[in-house]
């Protein structure tokens, strides 16, 4: 079980210099804005990068996230790696309840929404439009929220989304040089 740490004990440690905060969120979500503390490791990335962060062993990490989900399964995912001897908690309820206590965070002056969000959207507004024509009669309508679903699926599993590529190639999600 992953263990929990409460945001008035996770300050100590950080200014203690006895633990490091790593925000597991999505670049696009970090940059937009993130706890002064972290450092930026996206879930994602987490399996093949941890390693090179060389944290030593007698600091505690702290994994955050924008709710404590992902920081929790960050927890799992380097228990399971067995790269680590570090002490792990996941920061309770994440950035979200930082900024309920008033905590400092860093906040980019444009904000977008996160194409991890935006895939989000896209998808649950569809298998939701899919369900409800279904069930207005038209049974088609059954077959591609599933096939929506089932593309989400092989995208959890396989790291790769389509959507998300085409998303990136959009006008509001181009980098302004």
């Amino acid at each position: 079980m992953t263990q929990n740490i409460n945001i008035v004990e996770a300050i100590e440690l950080i200014k203690k210099d006895e633990a490091v905060l790593i925000d597991v969120r999505e670049a696009e979500e970090f940059k937009a804005e993130h706890i002064v503390y972290a450092l930026s490791l996206p879930l994602s990335y987490l399996e093949h990068n941890f390693k090179l962060l060389n944290i030593p062993s007698h600091k505690s990490i702290i994994f955050q996230c924008a709710r404590g989900f992902r920081s929790q399964e960050a927890c799992k995912k380097v228990k399971e790696l067995g790269c680590s001897q570090n002490r792990l908690f996941s920061l309770e309820r994440g950035i979200e309840s930082w900024k309920e206590l008033n905590k400092s965070v860093v906040k980019s002056i444009s904000y977008k929404v996160s194409l991890f969000r935006q895939v989000q959207i896209i998808v649950g507004f569809l298998i939701a439009m899919s369900v409800i024509l279904g069930l207005t009669g038209m049974p088609l309508a059954f077959l591609v929220a599933g096939i929506i679903g089932m593309a989400l699926f092989f995208a959890g599993l396989a790291g790769w989304c389509g959507l998300a590529i085409i998303l990136s190639k959009m006008p509001w999600n181009k980098q302004k040089r």
